[in-house]
């Protein structure tokens, strides 16, 4: 049945772009953008907060595991991450704004807001900022339910979703206080912002918060990091769509 977000689940989605680091294409850089475009797939993205506020195209808090430099991201501006190269590429750090720009509405751009789960809402005010000048497909995404309710709050017209997983130890979720950290998998997280779709956890399916969530609320349901034949199975039978990495569907 069409709804206004066939586009969200239309073509598979490459996760941090369709990178291969062997190639010189590096996550969440403009080339491996350029690469999921080309081979018309939507794009997954991460974005950090830089000092001053900026939505910044990266994975990690921290530099130094595919960039130059060291230390926490937000301790520096836009203008000095932009400067900062990505090793073995020619590549440098984009904003948001900077691969809105390049995609130029080509294709879905879905982006997680990365989150210390702290209450900060530097970074979703500024996704909100910055989409609300794009007319592309695109769709903020985060595990952070108060990230969320900023940008419902910025801009009813956003189209965003949680991302979900069953919890297990990681630094990341870590992070998260108590509740957030146990139910995020049952999709308590989505209770307050109400999100119009779910990514969750491929390695978690099928679970059945995304399946009543799917099933009962219609909320179409996007799967991540699809990155074998048999998550590539799981995928196709449990989910709308795939967010996938180290080969083309």
């Amino acid at each position: 049945m069409a709804t206004s977000l066939d586009w969200l689940t239309a073509r598979p989605i490459a996760h941090r772009g369709l990178h291969d680091a062997a190639a010189g294409v590096i996550e969440n850089t403009a080339a491996a953008a350029s690469a999921a475009i080309a081979g018309n797939y939507g794009l997954e993205v991460d974005v950090q907060v830089s000092r001053d506020g900026e939505a910044m195209v990266y994975h990690d808090d921290v530099l130094g595991r595919l960039t130059d430099g060291a230390g926490r991201l937000d301790a520096l501006s836009a203008a000095e991450l932009k400067r900062i190269a990505f090793r073995g590429s020619d590549q440098r750090m984009m904003t948001l704004g900077d691969l809105c720009d390049l995609i130029g509405g080509r294709v879905t751009l879905l982006i997680e807001l990365k989150s210390r789960f702290d209450g900060d809402a530097r970074l979703p005010v500024r996704v909100a900022a910055v989409l609300a000048g794009y007319r592309g497909p695109a769709a903020p995404m985060s595990f952070d339910p108060r990230q969320l309710s900023v940008l419902r709050q910025k801009s009813s017209d956003l189209v965003f979703g949680i991302v979900a997983a069953k919890y297990r130890p990681h630094p990341y979720w870590d992070l998260m206080p108590a509740w957030m950290r146990y139910g995020m998998g049952y999709l308590l997280t989505a209770l307050t912002p109400q999100p119009q779709f779910v990514a969750y956890a491929v390695a978690n399916l099928p679970a059945l918060a995304p399946l009543v969530a799917r099933r009962v609320f219609g909320l179409p349901l996007l799967t991540w990091a699809v990155r074998t034949d048999a998550e590539r199975n799981t995928a196709l039978r449990f989910a709308d769509q795939m967010i996938f990495e180290g080969f083309r569907p």
